[in-house]
């Protein structure tokens, strides 16, 4: 059983022993035995630890961990504060400075980070956001080394799944960024969700992929920031503070 060490325990907790998580498993035990695989298996559940179930405000949604040494560390898009920013993250740092970092104050105040993940000591570029309510999940958590998608659809899709829709059904709005078409066909998923326990509730903003191949199709001006913020201070939730 995996420990995550908050509350996201007690919500995954019948997950581990499904026949498709344990498959799962045992592929990952030989991928990680016979080969280079990213990130380190320490670090696969890193955007569950460092934002418990109840602190998340807004979801950013990824496909799967990059496939370079060094890159990955657990959370979607980001890189430890060592490693060059990869392409797409260049992108995001560009729209979010664009976006005056999310700011809605008139004072040009933002709320003081609060203690979310304190406890788990992961550095990266993007930890910031995760620590502050910002669930920074892939799709699929693994990846073999140099081969972007070797990895999916070997049931890590019906697991992150199954936290989005936990996170749909939750009664307390939320955001949730779907970046690019893979993120996008969870659409679907969350709408269900959220009917299933009492009706729409939650923000989704759809948008192209930050890659360089498609973030000048209407990834930029889509003020992502911002527009999570405004509609969390509606919803009498606190806004993030999107500074890095």
């Amino acid at each position: 059983m995996i420990n995550i060490g908050n509350d996201w325990d007690e919500r995954l907790k019948d997950e581990w022993d499904k026949p498709y998580y344990r498959e799962l498993r045992s592929f990952l035990v030989n991928e990680y035995r016979d080969g280079t695989v990213y990130p380190p298996a320490d670090d696969i559940y890193n955007a569950l630890r460092l934002t418990p179930y109840e602190d998340v405000k807004v979801v950013i949604l990824g496909q799967d961990p990059y496939h370079e040494p060094g890159q990955a560390q657990g959370l979607s898009f980001s890189v430890p504060y060592d490693i060059p920013e990869p392409p797409s993250l260049v992108n995001i740092i560009k729209e979010l400075e664009s976006d005056n970092y999310g700011d809605i104050s008139a004072s040009g105040a933002l709320p003081a980070e609060d203690n979310a993940g304190q406890s788990v000591q992961v550095s990266g570029i993007l930890v910031p956001w995760a620590k502050r309510g910002v669930l920074l999940l892939n799709t699929v958590l693994t990846v073999r080394a140099h081969q972007a998608g070797s990895h999916r659809g070997k049931g890590w899709e019906q697991f992150t799944d199954r936290v989005i829709e936990l996170l749909a059904k939750r009664e307390r709005p939320l955001v949730f960024i779907l970046w690019g078409a893979n993120a996008g066909t969870k659409k679907d998923l969350i709408l269900r969700a959220q009917e299933e326990s009492g009706g729409r509730r939650h923000l989704i903003i759809q948008a192209p992929h930050p890659s360089p191949l498609s973030a000048y199709r209407g990834f930029f001006g889509g003020r992502y920031f911002s527009r999570s913020n405004y509609f969390l201070a509606d919803n009498g939730v606190e806004p993030v503070d999107w500074r890095l």
